[in-house]
């Protein structure tokens, strides 16, 4: 066996190179190149492959970048299996380890960049910036000795000069409100808990609401504390908010839904060619059977999203509110390489209960779904959305329901577009609700510290006015509303406001997204129902 082949055996990613040929020589000239050399091909798969990478490796003129190419071939390769089949760097396998892990190493601040200077909003409580005295309202001026403030460094840059080995330091120099010198802070980076339950509240007396941004490892013990919290509160009925949860662990899918169906109810199945159908049932030991559910939905939600909401669904146990979800159906298993990337192999396709696939079909214009949803009315009107009448399923209550791709909810909401005119999108281009915020909450930084309820931030709202501050600086900004539009647009604006300051708070998120649904037709469909 030639140099190439034992190379072969022990780097099997040399296989990969031959995508990066046959994207250069036709089928016709590969087969005359291999026939001109008398080189034999047996019934086996990879024969072929292993001879071109043969021939390469001992009559290629130039010396061979297999590294580079490598690199550059594997996510092509991929591709043309199916959408959701990736391949991911070191770098990328380490940071989407850590979103889904539900922590990393860094400092433990949030921060929004309003004014290309990186404004602290949150201090995340026992973290490393807790302990080492950073306040929320601090601006980020240099980090380990580098200006980072006035110079027009994007956010990811600044998160990979925070971020480091967990107990690895950092300085980190700030302005503070009220002091004329920076303050400079060594801090000791360590593990950062990343929550995935971003918001948990009473609606009214017996209505919560939970938001679930992903599906970490630690989603189901974030949902079930929460849970708790809003029992404590009254609740009996809940509204759970998957919108753009692009999914995550199947695990935790299973964990949840599981909470909600009694014994014995279909979560979901998978299957696929290697993988023999398996089942997974709810087992009765759920705590939350008696709560009543509404889920919502939208384009963006998937995966593990989907999960749910058609377990929920196929087993009449409550109600899908708001838009076709994503169409992801297909499962991906992790594959680990030494060198720290690895990729995610697509190796089943999910099913609801009622034997529906969840997956959309991944034809030329997979990509542009969502953007052909918006073309052809979808996003505006249910009688838009496109059933296919080959795939109706009944649920054990007699529902009628439609595979073929996502999961259509039981009550469809339109994209809202009330308050928005050309005025609202000037600003929200411009960043202006959120820059105006920011420059609002510096002024008024002490008092916003102070404050500890909803009811004490309306009070402020109430004792100062934005508005005509806020329409002074869009004009100073070379914006200024056509005659109706701001009566138009008032509201909503208004509305962004109120919650991107309230985020300035201790309140942080348990004001911002409260003051943001007032206007949620998603959410007030789902109050409504």
């Amino acid at each position: 066996m030639d140099s190439f082949i034992k190379r072969f055996k022990t780097n099997p990613w040399l296989l990969i190179i031959v995508i990066f040929l046959l994207g250069a020589v036709s089928y016709k000239y590969l087969s005359a190149f291999l026939a001109d050399r008398e080189l034999n091909i047996s019934n086996n798969r990879w024969d072929k492959l292993l001879l071109v990478l043969s021939q390469v490796d001992k009559n290629y003129v130039d010396t061979v970048n297999y590294k580079e190419i490598t690199e550059q071939s594997i996510p092509y390769i991929l591709e043309k299996l199916d959408p959701h089949s990736v391949y991911l760097a070191p770098e990328e396998l380490k940071s989407a380890d850590e979103q889904l892990q539900g922590n990393f190493d860094g400092i433990g601040i949030q921060f929004n960049v309003p004014n290309d200077s990186a404004v602290v909003i949150n201090v995340i409580p026992g973290g490393p910036s807790e302990r080492a005295g950073i306040l929320s309202g601090d601006r980020l001026v240099r980090v380990n000795g580098e200006i980072v403030a006035g110079v027009k460094m994007n956010q990811d840059s600044l998160v990979s000069r925070l971020r480091g080995k967990s107990g690895s330091m950092v300085k980190v120099d700030v302005k503070r409100y009220g002091v004329k010198e920076l303050v400079s802070f060594d801090i000791k980076r360590d593990k950062i808990p990343v929550k995935s339950v971003d918001v948990a509240y009473m609606i009214n007396d017996t209505l919560g609401y939970i938001k679930l941004s992903k599906f970490t490892r630690t989603s189901h013990n974030e949902f079930m504390e929460s849970i708790l919290k809003l029992r404590k509160e009254g609740m009996k009925s809940l509204v759970f908010d998957l919108r753009g949860n692009s999914g995550g662990y199947l695990d935790q899918a299973l964990l949840l839904s599981n909470e909600f169906l009694n014994k014995g109810d279909l979560i979901v199945y998978m299957k696929g060619t290697h993988r023999p159908r398996q089942d997974f049932h709810a087992d009765n030991t759920g705590k939350c059977r008696d709560i009543s559910l509404k889920v919502i939905i939208d384009e963006g939600s998937a995966s593990s999203s989907e999960i749910f909401a058609g377990a929920i669904q196929d087993n009449d146990r409550g109600i899908i509110v708001g838009r076709r979800s994503f169409g992801k159906g297909l499962v991906q298993e992790p594959i680990y390489f030494s060198d720290n990337s690895g990729i995610r192999l697509t190796v089943a396709r999910f099913y609801t209960p009622t034997g529906r696939s969840i997956q959309k079909p991944y034809d030329k214009n997979y990509r542009e779904d969502i953007l052909e949803r918006y073309r052809h009315g979808e996003m505006m009107n249910a009688d838009s959305i496109r059933k296919n009448d080959s795939l109706i399923y009944t649920t054990p209550k007699g529902k009628i329901v439609y595979g073929g791709g996502g999961i259509t909810p039981d009550i469809f909401v339109p994209v809202d577009t009330s308050g928005i005119n050309q005025f609202f999108v000037s600003v929200s281009n411009m960043g202006m609700t959120f820059r105006f915020s920011a420059r609002m909450a510096d002024e008024y930084r002490q008092a916003l510290n102070k404050i500890k309820s909803m009811n004490e931030l309306n009070k402020f709202f109430s004792e100062i006015n934005f508005e005509q501050r806020f329409l002074s600086y869009a004009k100073s900004n070379g914006i200024s509303p056509r005659k109706g539009e701001w009566e138009e647009s008032r509201e909503l604006i208004n509305n962004h406001i109120r919650a991107f300051i309230g985020r300035y708070t201790p309140l942080d998120d348990n004001a911002f997204y409260p003051i943001l649904l007032e206007l949620d037709n998603m959410v007030l469909a789902a109050i409504g129902q």
